[in-house]
């Protein structure tokens, strides 16, 4: 008997506002993008911790969680990178769709593969929010808490983000966090103002 792998049929199930209204928060997608060595990762925790304390349900993606399983299958050429953003920003989305907020943290260096997150999320009605953390390829550099940027300057790191591959800046993020000059603190008080200021993190009607 022959059989369709691909015959599947969307079952219809709680909306997402009865469930956003059953769990009194809304759901939705903080996207943080910058350069390795930016501070990403280390504001995507303190956001995290803070949301979790209001309390509000929230998980932090990144690269601890990420790439050593769902997409360890995937190196770092540019069609594995796509693929990789790809990947995040449909779990994310499932996140948000579960009435979590989904901190991501990842370089996502292209804008196209930035631009896909997005429509993912706006295609099925749920906030996203991109945060910029924006350094200077040289304090980036001078920070190099794991010694990358000198792997990839000695050629031991191939195709590295800022150095031998690309990093594309975003033309329209909601957030931009200066780096240089925000302490995590102040980076984690400015992505919250801006979602207070949003209403994201209120459920409509309550």
């Amino acid at each position: 008997m022959e059989t369709n792998p691909r015959n599947i049929t969307w079952h219809p199930s709680l909306s997402h506002a009865e469930r956003a209204h059953l769990r009194h928060q809304p759901g939705l997608t903080i996207w943080l993008t910058g350069l390795s060595a930016s501070g990403k990762s280390t504001i995507a925790t303190a956001l995290e911790q803070h949301l979790l304390s209001i309390p509000l349900s929230a998980y932090r993606l990144d690269g601890d969680n990420i790439r050593f399983g769902l997409n360890a299958d995937l190196g770092f050429s540019p069609a594995d990178r796509t693929e990789n953003i790809r990947r995040i920003a449909e779990v994310a989305k499932l996140f948000a769709d579960s009435c979590s907020v989904a901190i991501t943290s990842f370089i996502s260096p292209y804008r196209a593969d930035r631009a896909l997150a997005r429509k993912l999320h706006e295609q099925a009605g749920l906030p996203f929010v991109e945060v910029w953390v924006d350094v200077s390829v040289a304090e980036a550099e001078r920070r190099d808490p794991k010694g990358l940027y000198k792997k990839a300057r000695e050629g031991v790191i191939k195709e590295f983000t800022g150095v031998s591959a690309p990093y594309e800046e975003p033309e329209g993020a909601e957030v931009v966090v200066r780096s240089g000059e925000t302490s995590v603190e102040e980076a984690v008080v400015q992505i919250v103002g801006y979602l207070e200021g949003k209403g994201l993190l209120k459920v409509r009607g309550e």
